[in-house]
């Protein structure tokens, strides 16, 4: 079981993956529809099979575009806020009861039925969560089997943390290729970038970048064990290198004691992380 007061994983905002939920879902949407008619859509009008079929999948996909417009808004948001369980819950029931709202309006409006609209939003809410809900968990599973089986791969070509005598921080891609080490003193921090993740670091004195195709989530349970930690949905910073922890209106702020160093926000969902990691530098 999960807390509904925690954050959803990373890859239900990841935009390659929002970009499969739509797809799968118009793709179940046309199947489910046609071949059960949930809606009636066999007695719209007098007209062939085929003619049917090109007509009830215009209006699917029509009414699809409510979960385009919705993750689109969705990944947006996740770029600037955390999600949490109860929130996402609460996005897709939105999803569905916007869904039959549209599907009960063109009923009502377009096909002219004689039932009472209610009566239509109940029966297409029910309808409609089954054309959402069984994509979206299919979905949820896989993403969910799919991340395991990248880290248990990332693992397996030596993803782990090893030479400890060096103090080099190894970065892979999500392929598992290795493309960068680091040295962790020259390490500053690292920045989520859509599918991407840019990591800053000295180099002869001056802040570099490199861009990394990876996900921030991964890269925190590969390095859980060291001073890099996460302390918002977009950064994580090697708290060795912070000099000042600020607070302002907005909450807490990270600053390095580097000209032209990006200050780092805290989100709230990380706040206890970080106050428990500055305890535990203080007491060393």
């Amino acid at each position: 079981m999960f807390d509904i007061q925690k954050t959803i994983p990373e890859y239900l905002t990841e935009k390659g993956n929002i970009i499969r939920l739509i797809f799968f879902t118009a793709a179940f949407a046309l199947i489910f529809i046609n071949i059960y008619s949930p809606f009636g859509v066999k007695f719209w009008f007098s007209i062939t099979q085929w003619e049917l079929l090109a007509y009830s999948s215009l209006v699917t996909l029509t009414g699809v575009l409510v979960v385009v417009v919705s993750r689109v808004i969705m990944y947006y948001v996740s770029k600037h806020s955390d999600i949490l369980y109860w929130q996402y819950f609460l996005w897709v029931f939105a999803e569905v009861v916007s869904m039959a709202l549209f599907y009960a309006l063109y009923e009502k409006l377009v096909i002219k039925e004689k039932s009472f609209f209610l009566d239509l939003v109940k029966i297409s809410a029910q309808n409609t969560a089954l054309v959402l809900l069984i994509p979206y968990s299919t979905m949820w599973l896989f993403f969910s089997w799919r991340e395991k089986k990248i880290q248990l791969e990332l693992l397996s070509h030596g993803q782990q943390i090893a030479d400890s005598s060096k103090n080099m921080v190894p970065f892979h891609d999500e392929k598992g290729i290795l493309r960068i080490s680091i040295k962790m003193e020259n390490l500053l921090f690292l920045e989520a970038s859509d599918n991407y993740v840019n990591i800053h670091y000295l180099n002869k004195e001056k802040i570099s970048r490199f861009m990394l195709r990876n996900s921030l989530k991964r890269l925190e349970e590969e390095l859980r064990n060291t001073e890099l930690i996460r302390c918002h949905r977009s950064y994580m910073v090697n708290f060795e290198k912070i000099k000042i922890i600020r607070k302002e209106k907005d909450g807490l702020v990270l600053e390095f004691d580097l000209p032209l160093a990006t200050n780092i926000p805290v989100s709230k969902t990380y706040v206890e992380n970080v106050m428990a990691t500055f305890t535990r530098f203080s007491n060393t």
